[in-house]
């Protein structure tokens, strides 16, 4: 039986792609990889502060910065393209297309985020000034909540293109996700990793969502073996949160899951962007209501004043 998977071109794309190209490949299935370009992908190649073509500026206004990196990826699985996609789940926004299911979520890489810099000082140790760069608005607010005598600076592209621009002395240090470190075979580079007390993760970070058609059980079958239960219940509760709060990825919202003798144990967190303010909320329960869960630690939140820095942000929902 053929498969066709659709992915972005990066480098850890196309890492995360031939990974489940290879468990698909070991199952007897002929597999194509077919590499899709996407809206996020062009806007990465524009500097900060850049104005956006007109094209691209309406696609953002479209679908949100949270969709700018799958949108044409789900256009070609609509289109009967491509058979499965394959997406850093935290790229995949929590309302799918009509027509799309998340077909499975392989176990999960470290979900933690990572502090890299050009001369090997932790965060505690950096001289006040120096420059961070991260365009996550999520790590800016817990990094000022952290120093907020550093100086925080925007920074697109790929891994391999943020590593140049450090060494090429655009910034002092780097975060990043350790995920994407660690699949690339980058761990040397890591000078420390955070806490989850002290830096909670994005949405979904470190697991894989593998995309499918509603009504394709060819392609149902086919990832079902990949599918990974506790980090598809964590993530699910995860995204609840997100979905209850209404943020995109361009917001200050965190979560994090871990499912341990059939309990989830999940944390929330919400942050102004000055990190003056963090709203942590966490609970534990059944690890088979993890919507539930997620939408508890949600309403814990909005009830210690997550709705009004979200307003603020103009990214709640109604």
């Amino acid at each position: 039986m053929r498969l066709i998977i659709g992915s972005r071109g990066s480098k850890l794309a196309l890492w995360q792609a031939h990974w489940v190209r290879d468990q698909f490949a070991s199952a007897g299935y002929e597999i194509e990889v077919r590499i899709i370009k996407t809206t996020g992908d062009n806007l990465q190649a524009i500097a900060p502060g850049e104005p956006l073509p007109a094209s691209m500026a309406q696609t953002v206004a479209e679908v949100g910065s949270k969709g700018l990196f799958i949108k044409e990826i789900e256009e070609a699985l609509l289109a009967r393209e491509i058979d499965v996609a394959v997406h850093s789940l935290k790229d995949l926004p929590t309302e799918q297309p009509a027509g799309l299911v998340l077909g499975a979520v392989p176990q999960r890489e470290d979900p933690r985020d990572v502090f890299i810099s050009r001369e090997g000082e932790s965060l505690e140790s950096m001289p006040a000034g120096a420059r961070v760069a991260t365009s996550s608005l999520r790590r800016q607010t817990q990094l000022r909540a952290l120093r907020p005598d550093l100086v925080y600076v925007a920074m697109r592209g790929n891994l391999d293109t943020r590593l140049r621009k450090l060494e090429r002395g655009d910034c002092e240090a780097l975060v990043l996700a350790a995920a994407g470190v660690r699949r690339l075979g980058l761990s040397e580079r890591i000078t420390s990793y955070f806490r989850l007390g002290q830096m909670c993760p994005a949405v979904g970070q470190g697991a894989l969502g593998i995309e499918i058609r509603a009504n394709d059980p060819r392609a149902r079958e086919a990832v079902a073996p990949l599918d990974h239960l506790a980090t598809h219940q964590a993530v699910r509760a995860e995204r609840a949160v997100l979905r209850r709060l209404g943020g995109g990825c361009q917001v200050p919202i965190a979560a994090h899951g871990i499912v341990e003798d059939g309990d989830l144990r999940l944390q929330g967190l919400v942050a102004n962007l000055d990190g003056m303010q963090v709203i942590r909320a966490q609970t534990k329960g059944p690890a088979s209501d993890p919507e539930v869960l997620g939408t508890t630690v949600a309403e814990d939140l909005l009830r210690q004043g997550a709705r009004g820095i979200l307003d603020a942000l103009g990214e709640t929902k109604p």
